[in-house]
Parts: C-alpha cells; sequence; structure tokens
C-alpha cells in the first residue's frame, strides 16, 4: 500500500519511532484530557449527549465519562464531546486544533473494546495525534479560515489512524481507513460558542472509529481521497502546505485558562499587569488577525460565550476574576454591570507582525501606561509542564481524585482513566 501522501506513511506504518520525551507529552495530554472528561461530564450538551446513546442500547464494553458504557462508536462520541465540553483541552497550533479530544476519545473506546494495553493504547494515540496535527498542517491556513473546525476535521483523520492501530488493520485497510476519513471528516467554526463546538470533537472521534471497523471488515474507498481532485484538500480550501519531517505532537500546547486557547497569550501577559481596575481608561490588546473569527465575541450573555472573547476576559483578569476557574464563565459574570464597563474599554487590535501564538497588550489607568506581551511557543520544562497540569486537576477535580487520576496514567491503569 502506497499512501497517497509521503507526510503520512512513515507515521501510520510505525517506521518512525518517538523518542521517550514524544512519549511523555502524550502521557500528560491524555492525563489532562481526562481530567477535563471528568471535569465536564456534568455540562448539559454531556448529560444530553450520553442520554441519547445510552437510550439506545446496544452491548455496553466501552465506559463513558460520567457513568455508564457503550459500544465503540457511541463511547467515542459521548468522550468525544465530554472532554470537549469544557474547552480547556490541549490545543496545537501548528494546525489550529484540539487533537486529544478526538483521537483519545477513539482510541479509549477501540482500546478498551479490543482488550488493548496501556502502551498500545498510548501509542495509538501518539500516532493519531501526529496524523491529526499534520493533515491540519498540509491543508493549511485556509481551511481553518474558511470556517472548518480543525479539531473535527483534521481531527478525523487522527482518530481514524488511532482506531486502525488497534483494530490491527494492515497498511492496505489503514489506507482505506484514512481515504474514507475524508468522506466522513466535517465540523464548522460557526458552532463556536454553542453545544455545537464540543459536539464536533465527538462527531470526530466517531467518525474515526466507524471508517477504521469499516476498513477492517474490506470496505474500500479511494485512498487518495484526502488529495485526489475533487478531495477533501482541493473542496474544503486545502493548499496542500509541506509538512517539515519528525514528531510535530511534542510542541502541544495545554490551557492553563479555561477558555479558547487564543484568548491564553493574551491573559498570561494581562497578569502580569497590576491595576485598580476602577481606575483603568483603555485596554488595547494585539492578537493575530487570525484570531478575530475565533474568540472576538464582543459582548458575550453566556458563559460559553464569554470564553470566546478577548473584551469579556480581559475584564475578567483585569478585575481579579480567576479565568482558570470553571465556574467564572457564567451568564451572571457577562451580566456584571463593573465587569461589562470594563469590557467597553477594551479594543482588539489585529497585527499580524506578532505570530498565531503571541499577543501584546497595552493598559492605560490613572494616566500611567503598563505594557505586557507573551508567546505560548515559549518552551515549559516538563517537570514544571507536568506540575501546573496536576493543580490544573486538581482544581477541576479535587485533589483526592486528580492524584488517582494521575497514578493511573503513571501506572498504566485503563480502566482508572474515565471513572474515579
Amino acid at each position: 500500500m502506497t499512501f497517497e501522501s509521503d507526510f503520512l506513511q512513515p507515521i501510520i506504518s510505525g517506521g518512525s519511532v518517538p523518542d521517550e520525551t514524544t512519549l511523555e507529552m502524550m502521557r500528560l495530554s491524555l492525563f489532562d484530557w481526562a481530567a477535563c472528561g471528568r471535569a465536564g461530564a456534568d455540562e448539559p450538551v454531556s448529560r444530553i449527549v450520553r442520554a441519547m446513546i445510552l437510550a439506545e442500547g446496544g452491548r455496553g464494553e466501552c465506559a463513558l465519562f460520567g457513568g455508564g458504557a457503550a459500544p465503540m462508536r457511541g463511547a467515542a462520541l459521548v468522550n468525544g464531546t465530554v472532554s470537549h465540553a469544557l474547552d480547556y483541552d490541549d490545543t496545537h497550533f501548528a494546525h489550529i486544533g484540539h487533537p486529544s479530544v478526538a483521537v483519545c476519545s477513539a482510541a479509549l473506546a477501540v482500546g478498551q473494546s479490543v482488550g488493548a494495553s496501556f502502551d498500545d493504547i498510548l501509542m495509538a494515540a501518539l500516532i493519531g495525534a501526529e496524523v491529526s496535527v499534520r493533515v491540519g498542517v498540509w491543508l493549511g491556513r485556509a481551511h481553518y479560515q474558511t470556517g472548518f473546525h480543525q479539531t473535527a476535521t483534521a481531527g478525523c483523520f487522527g482518530a481514524a489512524a488511532a482506531a486502525a492501530r488497534l483494530l490491527g488493520c494492515d497498511a492496505d485497510q489503514s489506507g482505506h481507513a484514512i481515504g474514507l476519513a475524508a468522506t466522513r471528516a466535517s465540523g464548522l467554526k460557526a458552532q463556536f460558542g454553542t453545544m455545537g463546538k464540543p459536539y464536533n470533537a465527538g462527531i470526530a472521534a466517531s467518525n474515526g472509529v466507524e471508517v477504521a471497523l469499516l476498513a477492517r471488515a474490506g470496505f474500500q474507498a479511494r485512498t487518495d481521497a484526502l488529495s485526489c481532485a475533487l478531495g477533501f484538500g482541493e473542496t474544503h480550501a486545502g493548499v496542500a502546505t509541506q509538512v517539515p519531517g519528525g514528531w510535530l505532537f511534542p510542541d502541544i500546547s495545554h490551557k492553563f485558562h479555561a477558555c479558547c486557547h487564543g484568548l491564553h497569550a493574551m491573559l498570561e501577559a494581562l497578569g502580569h499587569i497590576r491595576v485598580d481596575p476602577d481606575n483603568v481608561e483603555k485596554v488595547e490588546i494585539f492578537t493575530h488577525s487570525r484570531w478575530l473569527t475565533v474568540c472576538n465575541q464582543p459582548a458575550p450573555s453566556t458563559g460559553l460565550g464569554a470564553k470566546f472573547s478577548y473584551r469579556m476576559t480581559a475584564a475578567m483578569c483585569l478585575a481579579g476574576v480567576s479565568t482558570a476557574a470553571l465556574d467564572s464563565y457564567s451568564d451572571a459574570t457577562c451580566a456584571d454591570p463593573r465587569l461589562t464597563a470594563l469590557r467597553e474599554k477594551v479594543t482588539v487590535i489585529a497585527d499580524d507582525t506578532l505570530a498565531e501564538t503571541a499577543a501584546r497588550v497595552k493598559v492605560t489607568a490613572g494616566g500611567k501606561i503598563q505594557l505586557g506581551e507573551h508567546d505560548l511557543s515559549t518552551p515549559i520544562p516538563m517537570d514544571k509542564r507536568a506540575d501546573k497540569l496536576r493543580a490544573k486537576a486538581a482544581a477541576m477535580l479535587g485533589d483526592r481524585a486528580a492524584e488517582s487520576l494521575w497514578q493511573a496514567v503513571r501506572q498504566g491503569d485503563t480502566a482508572a482513566l474515565l471513572t474515579v
């Protein structure tokens, strides 16, 4: 089997072997994914999708965040949706997407169903996440700017790769799974700020499992459907960007604020500024223009909408409202007169001299100007990253549950990932 594009073949075939640092980054992302899934299990979107799948019945061998079990596709749909419900999961800026929610959800569902070991699930998740990132890079920024949600579109290909590996698909079957994913991949940025955004991640996970199951059963598709004429790339604004060699996944960025990752560089920059919020006269946020169609809702009225608002989260940060706390993002926060007044003093300015991972801020208060800047691409030492992720999990789940989850990942206890 010759894959349509050599940027996928070494990863899917297992020809590229990850080093321990790359594997450790996947362990941290798996831990973070599970923490987000547990914490998001009672969100409205989570309850709705889980109830739908449980009502369908069927032999349920795969555990669900929030309780219950379901067959592979249903479990992938639920867990993909639930783990993205809080929008607190990892992001890869090479393609502006959340790899783990689709890929880990597919890998855990298939892994539980076939009785795979933790190490096999971890490797499948890493391969799937890498495929997701590479497809996203290959599609290019035009795909995202046109309105496609990379978490769902590129994520479907990654979920398919992870599922195919755990199902024991050979090279031909894996190629057909990737080709068939080109027909199933979908998801729109128009859903941002609604329940549709986390559902996009669930769709990608479920679709990835589905195409891998079909391919293993002998279902055939165009194996070049990603890049052929009238294929996914051509019809979804793909530009066939050159994909660099080596593993891309280790550049993953983890969230330490409970909102869209496009806001994090700004929040880190504002975090170093100390002002009396009542004395603020003007706040200027400089960011790359690509984010203006993603997280620039000017006056959100819901907590979910606030997660996609420069102005609202800037006001929260300056007023001392924790942007890391889940309960900060509420309808009441958006209606708080003090915060809305501060929000109206915030202006968002496009500056394409900045990297997509960077932001600058300028705060005028009491006649004085304070400046700040931050770039999310600045490396975080692995031990410090682990400490920050453990603290984040403890804040979401409580100390005991977070420690139990940490030990589950360190000890390779797959069954303990989704349930306390």
